[in-house]
């Protein structure tokens, strides 16, 4: 961008825009929606409530350890950024609400020496975060910097150790932290606290990561994509939460920090309505091979409707972190009632496309690293889980396997085991296989009346055992995969009723229901403290396949706190 006192030329566009209307649109082009810098100063204006800014008290002094001179003394260079800029340092620490929720905030300032990673940069977000953790309060960084400061030599880098330790504090705290990425972002900053948030959210078109594009160029010689290292680019390979426009930035953050920081439970509301069937006799029976060709109805509503009629102040969180993000996953965190929760469920579509577009609901590793990561994030917030399944099985292609699908699977499984937050699972249209039960180990696994669950399609058995993949319907006979004999089998702890034609007939009727089911499961649970739900979960997969009488040690235990029988 190049700017004169009244005129802006956007680089995007190449449009000139006026400075006062740049200003009251937070740098934002009214032509093409390119986001202009913010100074420090500005992004805290942007993100605080009205008249709650505070800035921290916390001083400190640039240092020249080095007694570096590259033509010019560091020291000079200090001088001289401060000048230009106003600031001490290339970072500004505050207090200030977001949305009603208190929170730290510490911006970076690109102008202030390429907002680069000295020791007092090191040093003022370290003490932020410490600030945060005394108070328990949520911490967000707003990142803009091309790396640790040259000028400061190993000193400079040791801060991508401290401030990363400072996050991981946090994180053992149990406390929200929230990583905002602005363009420019590279090196020592990308590879410490900016990406180490629970949250990384990052603005359109946004540039980042370790070795920037000339390095990359100059070092190894290699072509870079299209749109390489943008925050378009990173979200479609699982880096990022989700990319905000600057606009909608401060309401999106209020909504997270609302959702994660609260800790009301379905216990606290009544009355909560009773919509779950328990007794087998009372589902209606029906012939597994109707109930397998109604589950896989095309009309029935997927994971996304659900989410999107039952949830209130839901955020879709992406990615997996490692590289991925498979979309025949999806979840986040949104409210249920007054209960915060994260949610994660198979999304299959409706249409050709949309199936398409979605694997046919069959998840990649990427999908259950997503899946993990949703987990262990509800487990540091304190957060109930809640999982709807509905997926003909974990994608089995080659690049799955190269991916490692069964480790991802069994680690997963692994996870949900030991998970200390409520676990409540809904099969709402197939669930097929280790694909499904990678995110149904729960406390308490509901199935609608429509749906099924099996170890195998039918088609899949018979083919197999059959040797004649026709004889389906005599298969799905044989496996009992419908909601009654489900039931029966203890494999399921209730059924969801549907209206009458199904789910498909009124997704509005049918997401009434799911929602008061889950409702009614995470009262039921709220009293329960990590350990007895960990216990009693376990205990719950344990007795499969046990025998008629058996008792697991950990069922025992509770039933005797004071010791064995």
């Amino acid at each position: 961008m190049s700017a004169r006192p009244d005129w802006a030329l956007c680089r995007h566009c190449r449009a000139v825009v006026y400075a006062k209307r740049l200003a009251r649109n937070h740098g934002v082009c009214p032509q093409c929606g390119g986001c202009f810098p913010l100074t420090a100063q500005e992004w805290l204006d942007l993100l605080a409530d009205r008249d709650s800014l505070r800035p921290l008290d916390c001083e400190v002094a640039s240092a020249d350890p080095l007694g570096f001179t590259d033509g010019v003394p560091y020291a000079d260079r200090l001088a001289q950024a401060r000048a230009a800029t106003g600031m001490p340092e290339a970072v500004l620490c505050a207090r200030l609400s977001i949305g009603d929720t208190p929170a730290i905030v510490a911006a970076m300032d690109f102008r202030f020496m390429g907002g680069s990673l000295s020791g007092a940069v090191g040093e003022l977000i370290t003490r932020a975060a410490e600030i945060a953790l005394t108070e328990r309060l949520p911490l967000i960084t707003v990142t803009a910097s091309g790396g640790v400061r040259m000028q400061e030599g190993v000193v400079g880098l040791m801060q991508m150790a401290k401030t990363a330790q400072a996050m991981q504090q946090l994180d053992e705290a149990g406390l929200i932290t929230v990583c905002v990425v602005t363009d420019p972002t590279y090196g020592g900053v990308a590879a410490s606290y900016a990406m180490l948030g629970d949250i990384v959210i990052a603005e359109p078109g946004a540039r980042f990561g370790f070795a920037g594009p000339r390095v990359i160029a100059q070092t190894i010689k290699q072509e870079l994509p299209k749109g390489f290292q943008t925050a378009e680019f990173l979200l479609e390979r699982g880096f990022v939460d989700l990319v905000s426009p600057r606009g909608a930035l401060r309401e999106r953050l209020g909504r997270i920090l609302s959702v994660g920081g609260r800790r009301d439970t379905a216990a606290n509301v009544c009355p909560v309505e009773q919509v779950v069937v328990r007794d087998p006799d009372q589902v209606a029976e029906q012939d597994p091979w109707d109930a397998v060709r109604k589950a896989r109805h095309i009309g029935r509503p997927t994971t996304s409707d659900y989410f999107r009629m039952i949830l209130d102040d839901f955020e879709e969180l992406h990615g997996d972190r490692v590289g991925g993000d498979c979309p025949a996953i999806v979840g986040g965190v949104g409210r249920i009632g007054r209960d915060s929760v994260v949610v994660i469920g198979h999304e299959k579509g409706h249409t050709p496309a949309d199936l398409a577009a979605h694997n046919f609901g069959m998840p990649n590793p990427a999908g259950y690293r997503k899946a993990a990561r949703l987990m262990r994030l509800a487990a540091k917030w304190g957060l109930p889980v809640v999982t709807l399944v509905d997926t003909p099985g974990a994608y089995p292609g080659v690049d799955a396997e190269l991916q490692g699908q069964a480790t991802v699977i069994a680690e997963t499984l692994r996870l949900m085991g030991a998970l200390p937050v409520p676990l409540v699972t809904v099969v709402t249209g197939e669930g097929c296989s280790g694909g499904a039960l990678a995110i149904a180990v729960a406390d308490r696994v509901l199935i609608m009346e429509n749906a099924i669950y099996t170890v195998i399609s039918p088609e899949g058995c018979a083919a197999i055992l059959w040797k004649d993949s026709s004889a389906a319907p005599t298969a799905a006979r044989a496996l009992r995969v419908d909601a009654r004999s489900l039931l029966s089998l203890g494999i399921v702890d209730g059924v969801v009723p549907e209206p009458e034609g199904g789910a498909e007939s009124d997704q509005t009727a049918a997401a009434a229901l799911v929602r008061a089911a889950i409702r009614a499961e995470l009262s039921d649970l709220a009293s329960r403290d990590p350990g007895r739900l960990v216990a009693e979960r376990r205990a719950r997969f344990r007795r499969f396949g046990a025998g008629p009488g058996y008792v697991p040690q950990s069922a025992a235990a509770l039933s005797h706190p004071g010791g064995s029988q």
